[in-house]
């Protein structure tokens, strides 16, 4: 089933089996990313991340979504301090103090699962734990609002408030978005935006919602990696993502571990 979002394109409302196809595809990543928060820890690199990640994925039976897409070279963006998202794993070693995002994606049955989390390598200074908190509960209040009834920017706006209310600034150049058989469908999902606007929202759409916050300005610029996305002020940066699908009662997240 196809909605009109009123501008030029159409948003997917899923099926109740391409729903638990999609519920088990972000299982995977759910599963997968709490494998690899675990061996977040000094001295452990990029590179053993996305290894082991593309193992683990094949062994649930699915298929890394991010290799190969438009050119990524890794199953796993590993994104460090002031990368903001993108990061390629690389052979640099953790040290106590950085903060450390994972972004995955997964195929499974012809949909996908994606989600993302940033870690703390050890100890970590005053302002990334609150940096990281602000994105996180931020995510969360989003999540809130992906109910029938809303307003698309009603999400945007909620994670907005709250992280310039913490003195923090949310990334204006990348956006959340519709998913499902392919990674990026309609809408895309900005994290920020005016309330009581947007398309309106009805059950059965699925959405991966991913405030990206830096500590500093929102501005931000890409390495000549051509992927590797970084603030533009050298502050740090932090993303939180789940896949969730808008239901009349509130959101359900598909990419939650159970």
């Amino acid at each position: 089933m196809e909605f009109d979002a009123g501008i030029g394109s159409m948003i997917y409302i899923k099926s109740k089996r391409e729903i638990e196809i999609l519920r088990q595809s972000n299982q995977i990543v759910a599963r997968v990313l709490q494998h690899l928060k675990e061996m977040v820890k000094p001295g452990v690199t990029g590179k053993e991340l996305d290894r082991q990640a593309e193992k683990m994925i094949h062994q649930s039976g699915g298929v890394p979504a991010f290799k190969g897409y438009r050119g990524y070279p890794a199953s796993v963006c590993v994104s460090i301090n002031e990368q903001v998202v993108h990061g390629i794993p690389d052979s640099r070693h953790f040290v106590e103090g950085d903060i450390v995002g994972l972004d995955l994606g997964v195929i499974y049955k012809g949909y996908v699962g994606d989600a993302a989390v940033t870690i703390p390598v050890g100890e970590i200074d005053d302002e990334s734990r609150r940096l990281l908190a602000a994105t996180e509960t931020a995510l969360m209040k989003g999540i809130e609002h992906a109910r029938e009834g809303n307003r698309l920017f009603d999400i945007s706006y909620a994670i907005q408030s709250h992280v310039e209310g913490q003195g923090f600034s949310v990334v204006r150049d990348f956006t959340g978005h519709g998913i499902g058989s392919q990674m990026h469908e309609e809408p895309q999902i900005p994290n920020f935006g005016r309330p009581g606007t947007g398309s309106r929202l009805i059950s059965g759409m699925v959405f991966a919602l991913e405030p990206m916050v830096n500590a500093g300005d929102w501005r931000v610029k890409i390495l000549e990696d051509q992927w590797t996305v970084v603030t533009a002020d050298g502050k740090r940066s932090a993303h939180f993502e789940h896949t969730v699908v808008v239901m009349d009662g509130g959101a359900e997240i598909l990419s939650l571990p159970s």
